[in-house]
């Protein structure tokens, strides 16, 4: 039997990914996926379309990536939680993912009307349209500079004019960690911290406040991504083998809006089970014939 290659984070269209639910499945299973997770930010909108289009022999894991934020002197820094197989209609969930939507919502426009003011050729009313239902991001801002010929790339709008330290950024309003952690175990589901160590998460996620949110629940850290180098892949393995964290990996796929492939990190088969067993609220992974 060959190698069961399993990615547990990855984006459709119902958030910032390019890929539909249905397409993000038929890629999963072209790229040689066994199993595939689908985690789109603040919402479980693609859970339904995914597992109605999955091809015979993936599966696939349900998921949600949330916005979570840590505290940092007077500022917040941001923190992307995954959440896998927890209830979606848990009242704490279907109240904060309502809450984030409407907060990314704002936020992104008010994102645009500072570029409008300032001259940059897009629209509300586009950007509403590229992000077609789905909770807005500025990856959908992005997207519109590159229609606009602003930029050549998502990539480059993010690095010229979404950026943090950017003249158009505007924060937005999102859920505690540890509350988002407690909120989703509650749930039934297993937390798991993306990314710690790749963009301004480094600077909060300490050995020690890791060890504090451990006690409180949480599940795992993504040790594996894209955004990791040997380095920070080694203190993430040290630091979760210290306090009995589970490690995965994953693409973080986000179709054309990021040069990333799916299934170029994966998750042993043997952490997945793990995660199963952890949850008790949607236990099963829906399979061949599930």
């Amino acid at each position: 039997m060959g190698r069961v290659l399993i990615d547990l984070h990855a984006h459709s269209t119902a958030s910032d990914g390019t890929d539909s639910p249905a397409e993000l499945m038929q890629a999963a299973a072209t790229a040689g996926l066994d199993v595939v997770a689908i985690t789109d930010h603040d919402n479980t909108m693609g859970w339904a379309p995914a597992l109605a289009a999955r091809p015979p022999g993936l599966t696939v894991i349900r998921g949600a990536e949330f916005s979570t934020s840590v505290p940092m002197g007077e500022r917040r820094v941001s923190v992307h939680l995954l959440g896998y197989l927890f209830d979606p209609a848990h009242p704490a969930i279907v109240q904060e993912q309502a809450r984030l939507r409407a907060e990314r919502l704002h936020r992104g426009l008010a994102i645009v009307d500072r570029m409008v003011t300032a001259g940059v050729p897009i629209t509300a009313d586009r950007v509403l349209e590229i992000a077609d239902g789905a909770p807005v991001g500025r990856p959908h801002i992005g997207r519109a500079l590159v229609e606009a010929g602003v930029v050549e790339s998502v990539d480059q709008a993010f690095a010229m004019h979404l950026s943090g330290r950017g003249p158009y950024y505007v924060p937005k309003a999102d859920t505690d960690l540890p509350t988002a952690i407690g909120m989703i175990t509650s749930a039934g589901g297993v937390s798991v911290i993306a990314h710690p160590r790749g963009r301004g998460e480094r600077r909060v996620l300490t050995g020690d406040y890791l060890a504090e949110l451990t006690r409180l629940g949480l599940g795992g850290l993504e040790v594996d991504h894209p955004d990791h180098d040997l380095s920070a892949r080694a203190e993430l393995r040290a630091i979760a083998d210290d306090l009995g964290l589970l490690t995965t990996g994953s693409s973080d796929y986000h179709g054309t809006n990021k040069v990333l492939r799916l299934g170029q990190e994966t998750t042993a088969p043997a952490t997945l089970t793990r995660i199963i067993q952890a949850s008790n609220g949607i236990t099963e992974p829906v399979g061949p014939g599930g």
